[in-house]
């Protein structure tokens, strides 16, 4: 699944499964633009892929601030005309009864896995829409499509984000434009191994394969979903869980 010519765009870059996606949508030959809130991380992250060979470019963005997100775009707009893929891979949360949790986690929460991404797809749209084609990946959750207990306001911002992919991709499809989402299950990142040890041993026990994801297996399903092999798929949602979910 090759991606020659394509900018691709892919937030969260820096680690974890957005770190996945930059590198196997540069390996498929597409220019990445790696898009995180940590300078140094992303940069270092370019940097990687370009001593690989790879065309990537370290971009700063902050998904929570519409300056960030208004000057990302502009930059990467002057620099490749636009994007041909936009990966929405930035996300957080914390495991906390809903109770428990301020309110200002609540609207960082809702920020960063939901307003924002929306944000972000609107401000590259209208060129997606002049040129007639594009493809856009959400990275959701499990917790969005069935819920997950410490994480209620985390699986509502997730749920948003998997209701925002079938309506958009309604409303694009008549401009080429394929819209679909990625639900990982627990996966092998940062965000995973904040978890207390109790719950991950837990967690583990559910899951038919016995083990957590790998990031690399999250990227695959979304390097599907950016290729031409996914043409006629829109308003779909995957979920990449080693079973631990089997939602119809």
């Amino acid at each position: 699944m090759k991606l020659v010519g394509k900018t691709a765009v892919v937030t969260g870059a820096a680690s974890g499964i957005g770190w996945a996606t930059a590198e196997t949508l540069a390996a498929a030959e597409a220019c990445v633009i790696v898009a995180d809130i940590a300078r140094d991380q992303g940069e270092a992250a370019a940097s990687t892929l370009q001593k690989k060979g790879f065309k990537a470019e370290y971009v700063h963005l902050d998904v929570t601030d519409d300056m960030s997100i208004a000057k990302f775009t502009e930059t990467v707009q002057a620099k490749m005309g636009g994007a041909d893929i936009v990966v929405n891979g930035a996300g957080w949360g914390q495991i906390k009864a809903f109770w428990d949790m301020p309110l200002d986690v609540w609207s960082k929460i809702v920020a960063l896995n939901l307003v924002g991404p929306m944000k972000l797809v609107k401000s590259f749209l209208p060129k997606m829409m002049e040129r007639n084609s594009g493809k856009i990946v959400n990275v959701s959750s499990d917790a969005g499509r069935v819920g997950s207990s410490g994480e209620t306001v985390y699986a509502g911002a997730k749920g948003g984000l998997i209701a925002f992919t079938k309506s958009l991709a309604r409303e694009v499809a008549r401009y080429n434009i394929n819209v679909n989402c990625v639900c990982p299950g627990p996966t092998e990142t940062p965000l995973l191994f904040a978890v207390p040890e109790k719950h991950l041993e837990a967690f583990k026990r559910a899951i038919p394969f016995r083990r957590f994801g790998k990031p690399q297996e999250v990227a695959d399903a979304i390097l599907f979903f950016v290729s031409s092999r996914s043409d006629y798929i829109t308003g779909q949602v995957l979920s990449v869980n080693g079973g631990l979910t089997m939602v119809g």
